[in-house]
């Protein structure tokens, strides 16, 4: 009986021993296949969207290609390609859970509740909730919306917030913002809330948009951050350290300017504290 008992027990260990082994990494698996996988919005300008060529482009995108590929091309020793798959609030962390994609590269906000199920890289970009109303809409803010039909994407911070905050809104949430937005658009609904800077690139690519406002201070802070799978170090490290090099080197200020600044597609001038905040994560702690 000692002996069976002796066996099986260094069978667990043995066991124990080898299944970590047997699960692969994240940069394992890029290494294995030449591609780093990303969740991407086709319809978030100036972020991530399918431009007129039919070319998935946006300000997430180039961070991707141009500052955390070569991190990640550096760190396995080989090129890497990148694939995109659409992700929206819904879909975009069973997507990673299910190993359909390895990073999520878009308009996602860094939240305590979201790190109980995945990582997030630095944080990329800072912006707030706001509202996309008609123009002389008695809607200026969250105050406002008391009875009021509003709009928000599945799945989002902006609807959870609305919804605890103000119950009495009737909340009517959609699967993408071009579907909110077009309900807006035929009045069905008085405001469509979401983060600031993604109602400004819908107004911009209206059809009039001075029709539009954006209105009200911000009632939510939006810290946007690449999420990926939970308790992968190495390829956060990978990911991290891309990003730390665009922003001491100059270049992740460049694409922000080339999506953002004055000629860019969406003027939304970065901040003096925003900047102070970008180059305070590089700072070793």
């Amino acid at each position: 009986m000692k002996k069976l008992m002796s066996l099986l027990f260094a069978a667990v260990v043995l066991v124990a021993g080898v299944a970590p082994a047997l699960a692969e990494t994240t940069l394992e698996k890029i290494s294995r296949t030449g591609e780093l996988t990303i969740g991407a919005r086709t319809g978030s300008p100036p972020f991530a969207y399918v431009d007129a060529k039919n070319e998935w482009v946006g300000f997430s995108i180039d961070l991707v290609e141009q500052l955390v590929i070569p991190s990640i091309s550096k760190k396995i020793g080989k090129p890497v390609k990148l694939v995109k798959k659409e992700s929206t609030p819904p879909t975009r962390i069973p997507l990673l859970s299910s190993n359909a994609v390895d990073l999520i590269a878009g308009t996602m906000t860094d939240t305590r509740t979201r790190r109980d199920s995945v990582d997030f890289s630095i944080t990329f970009f800072v912006t707030g909730a706001q509202f996309l109303v008609k123009k002389g809409s008695p809607i200026k803010g969250i105050g406002d919306i008391g009875g009021k039909r509003i709009a928000a994407q599945q799945g989002s911070t902006n609807a959870k917030i609305i919804r605890e905050r103000v119950p009495t809104g009737q909340l009517r949430e959609f699967p993408d913002q071009p579907a909110a937005f077009q309900a807006l658009v035929q009045g069905q609904v008085d405001a469509f809330t979401n983060d600031g800077i993604q109602l400004a690139g819908l107004k911009v690519k209206a059809q009039n948009p001075a029709d539009w406002e954006i209105v009200g201070d911000f009632y939510s802070y939006e810290p946007y951050g690449m999420a990926m799978r939970k308790g992968d170090a190495d390829f956060r490290n990978a990911v991290n350290n891309g990003l730390f090099e665009g922003i001491e080197s100059g270049k992740f200020f460049e694409l922000y300017d080339k999506w953002f600044g004055p000629k860019g597609e969406l003027p939304y001038p970065m901040s003096a504290a925003v900047r102070s905040f970008m180059l305070y994560q590089v700072v070793p702690k």
